[in-house]
């Protein structure tokens, strides 16, 4: 005899992402309910998902990621909550998987793995070959951290990890990365500073870049991408690169607007 599963809440989170809106909609149309919780795009998002008849939108100001996940968890209609950004996608051995997994839930969240799909080729080696974040979790257990970028969820109760995976599609061309860039750096500058991280000149700007690449092309045998892992090996020290620059700016009194682009 079949169990019946825990319904569940898809959110997913949009900023102009009117490229990936609709696929990433389209891969949790299993979801018990839909919300996309939107910080006020510029572009076509709200109209495309609004396209949708069993999908909720609703706008809310941007903070960061944190707080615009943290608000709207608790609005969910089911106890169960699963988090997807806007270029991700879920594959349909992971949907499986989720639904089997809400059968008889053991833990209070779960890790799930992503692919990362970039410049049009799935990252095979290096670190962005997969990573793992909880997307899966009980709405009145989990939160996610106090961070403004990179917060993870926090819980009491025990993670599990499920085997399939997200497809993560992080490229929409090369200006949209390096606005994404230049604005999540900024936000690692100022955290950087504000827990007391080592802020030296050399350091930051010339030893950290220089030791990103090398991590990234040759260490993680990012060279065995090709030309794509080249180029993810450039930008993430170009990142790096970035974030040390600003800290020494905001240390020499320096206003870097924190503003979303």
């Amino acid at each position: 005899m079949t169990s019946t599963r825990n319904k569940v809440t898809a959110i997913i989170p949009t900023y102009n992402e009117e490229v990936n809106i609709g696929q990433a909609i389209e891969s949790v149309l299993w979801a018990d309910e839909i919300i996309v919780v939107d910080s006020f795009s510029k572009d076509r998002t709200v109209e495309i998902a609004e396209s949708y008849d069993n999908v909720n939108v609703i706008q809310h100001e941007y903070v960061n990621s944190a707080t615009q996940k943290n608000w709207i968890i608790p609005q969910a209609k089911h106890e169960w909550v699963f988090i997807l950004d806007a270029d991700e996608v879920v594959t349909s051995e992971l949907e499986q998987e989720i639904l089997n997994t809400l059968r008889n839930p053991n833990k209070t969240a779960y890790w799930i793995k992503r692919r990362t799909v970039f410049m049009g080729e799935e990252v095979k080696y290096g670190s962005w070959r997969s990573d793992k974040v909880v997307r899966l979790f009980l709405r009145d257990k989990c939160r996610y951290q106090d961070k403004k970028v990179h917060s993870e969820i926090e819980t009491e109760g025990e993670i599990g990890i499920l085997n399939n995976h997200l497809r993560h599609y992080t490229w929409k061309g090369i200006n949209e990365f390096i606005v994404k860039v230049n604005w999540y750096s900024t936000w690692k500058a100022y955290d950087k500073i504000e827990n007391g991280k080592p802020t030296g000149f050399f350091v930051t700007t010339v030893i950290k870049p220089f030791w990103r690449f090398i991590y990234e092309y040759l260490v993680r045998f990012g060279f065995l991408n090709g030309k794509v892992g080249f180029h993810i090996a450039i930008l993430s020290a170009y990142d790096v690169y970035s974030r040390g620059l600003k800290i020494q700016l905001i240390k020499n009194g320096e206003a870097i607007a924190k503003d979303r682009i």
